[in-house]
């Protein structure tokens, strides 16, 4: 690991680690406190809200009711989002005259959206009106993000009541999570944003002149792409041509904001963010990556603060913390390596692989931002996926298979990653022969079965996804490199669908009926079927009474409980996913050394 990007994980792990406390008392006490100063400027708005919508803030619901709720309010942004893709042609703000979204297109990418994946088959600024990007896109970002806090805090609530009935009101916490946390951080950045040259307009595209204005006569080439002579020797040409170039504008920085806040990911441009009109600095690229992971990690302050004990959250931070650290570590030793091919090059002409890598981020802070996309449910890219190297693929994917519980999506990463909690102290129970205890909560038969609902289904829809998509002409279809790579190819995009990511690796054709339709049911049965099993769980915990500490009782504060936790997501990550890494990253890594033995 070279000194650069020594020094700039080193800056990033201090700006997150130092703003999350703050932000983690700020959320906790925006969602939970009515009377909160800082919150005083929103509460007219929140009670018209709720007085529009004829909502009761003080009336809490029980699990199923908030699951119902959860699911109904999900439902009708899918719509919403199919419709206005489809209809796009006929409404304002259409510039370039965008047309009607396919079906299966819309399909996939209505769900994509609601369920905080942002998977994107089709190129941004070629297919979408502006209407679209801020009607649709970036109010979904808002609303899912707000729904992962939403469920959150109710788990949390399960974890912190004892003897209740209920978990919360939905309504009031999509309200808190989207006036008082998610607005005013986006708004914030996308300022920021603007000022490091991110657009924000809804100006026509522009046709300009390139830097070789000229007219151009390009040469005439043949059937293999040589040059074309006549008689006398004289080089063959086509008709000269003026060198132009349209350039896409839009509201771009508004959507930037919230995409990387809310661990969307979906880009105003098919490039994502390495597009110079969505992070066209370093500046904008450190703040990018501190946004995607600044609310995931205030939100393990949030969770101690309400259960009565920061050094619960910090334990919970900690694990998250070491397994990303381990992971960057990865994926930079792997891209900043030559592969054996190059191994002639001498030492001073390593620049690493800077292969789908913009020239102005380089391999250090290409590779960090890899692993803050995917350790987040965040699909924003600012390098190439498909041209890492295998085991540079390998971190990113592996991160995802986890559960992307390593910091994860705001809000699913903590809840998922508390499901692992549950488990570690389960097994660490069943070890000692004494029934598993979680903040005095007795964890039983029921809670295990939540549990492992939250676990598996993921994987379960990873592994069948892939295995559909080999095994079938029009999953083959999509794959567009032979062998191991392509094999990874299916195998990161169902990843990356079913644990609610969006990156992918490019290589694959997935914009085809059968790849929106199998990747759009991934991402919403891998979206809320761990939902509905977390609020079971909720609704389980809060009605249990809590127990005093006992002589027996384990400690979940201290490193021990850091190094369950830690050996619980990786062991459940190996178990499930080592066959089918084995196929693909594995594989792609020891081609090359069995070609290139030297």
């Amino acid at each position: 690991m070279d000194s650069q990007f020594l020094g700039l994980l080193a800056l990033y792990l201090i700006l997150l680690l130092g703003l999350a406390p703050m932000l983690g008392r700020y959320i906790r006490r925006a969602m939970e406190d009515e009377r909160y100063a800082a919150t005083a400027w929103g509460r007219w708005a929140e009670r018209l809200l709720y007085r529009a919508a004829g909502v009761d803030p003080a009336r809490e619901m029980p699990w199923r009711q908030y699951a119902l709720a959860v699911l109904l309010f999900n439902v009708l942004g899918l719509a919403a989002v199919y419709g206005l893709q489809r209809l796009q042609g006929g409404l304002p703000l259409n510039p370039a005259g965008m047309g009607a979204v396919s079906p299966d297109s819309a399909f996939n990418t209505a769900i994509s959206f609601v369920a905080n994946t942002n998977w994107q088959g089709y190129g941004g600024e070629s297919t979408m009106s502006y209407l679209t990007q801020m009607l649709a896109l970036t109010v979904q970002n808002f609303l899912p993000a707000a729904t992962g806090i939403c469920v959150l805090f109710a788990l949390i609530r399960g974890l912190a009541r004892h003897g209740s009935a209920t978990v919360g009101n939905f309504w009031v916490d999509i309200t808190r999570s989207t006036l008082y946390v998610l607005l005013p951080l986006a708004l914030a950045l996308a300022l920021a944003l603007v000022s490091q040259g991110v657009i924000q307009n809804t100006s026509a595209y522009q046709e300009v002149a390139t830097l070789q204005a000229q007219p151009y006569e390009a040469p005439r080439l043949d059937a293999h792409g040589q040059a074309l002579n006549d008689a006398a020797g004289k080089p063959l040409t086509e008709p000269a041509v003026a060198r132009t170039q349209t350039l896409a504008m839009g509201p771009v920085a508004s959507q930037e904001a919230i995409k990387m806040l809310g661990t969307n990911g979906g880009g105003f441009f098919n490039a994502n963010s390495a597009h110079p009109y969505e992070n066209p600095t370093a500046l904008s690229n450190l703040l990018e990556m501190l946004a995607i992971l600044i609310i995931p990690a205030a939100l393990c302050f949030s969770f101690g603060e309400m259960v009565g004990s920061r050094r619960q959250g910090i334990a919970i931070l900690a694990a998250m913390t070491l397994l990303f650290i381990g992971f960057a570590w990865l994926t930079q030793s792997a891209e900043q390596t030559l592969t054996p091919m190059l191994a002639h090059l001498p030492a001073d002409a390593a620049l690493g692989n800077m292969e789908g890598k913009e020239s102005r981020f380089g391999v250090p802070a290409s590779a960090l931002f890899a692993v803050v996309t995917t350790a987040a449910s965040c699909g924003a890219v600012n390098a190439m996926h498909d041209s890492l190297s295998a085991l540079g693929g390998l971190g990113p994917m592996l991160l995802m298979q986890l559960g992307e519980v390593v910091f994860g999506g705001v809000g699913s990463g903590l809840y998922g990653m508390l499901a692992f909690a549950l488990l570690g102290v389960f097994i660490a129970g069943l070890m000692i022969g004494r029934t598993p205890e979680y903040l005095g909560k007795k964890i039983e038969a029921y809670d295990m079965k939540m549990v492992s609902i939250a676990i598996l289904a993921t994987p379960f829809l990873v592994l069948m996804g892939t295995a559909l998509a080999i095994s079938l002409p029009a999953g083959l279809a999509g794959l567009l490199n032979p062998g191991a790579h392509g094999f990874s190819e299916a195998l990161y995009a169902l990843s990356s669908a079913a644990n609610n990511n969006g990156s992918a690796f490019a290589g694959l054709s997935a914009n085809t009926p059968f790849y929106n339709i199998l990747l759009g049911l991934a991402m919403w049965f891998g979206r809320f079927a761990i939902i509905v099993a977390i609020l079971a769980l909720a609704g389980s915990l809060a009605a249990k009474k809590r127990l005093a500490d006992g002589a027996g009782s384990m400690p979940t504060t201290g490193p021990l409980f850091v190094v369950l936790l830690i050996g619980a997501v990786l062991l459940v990550g190996a178990l499930t996913y080592v066959p089918a890494l084995a196929l693909g990253p594995a594989a792609e890594h020891l081609q090359p050394r069995l070609s290139f033995p030297g």
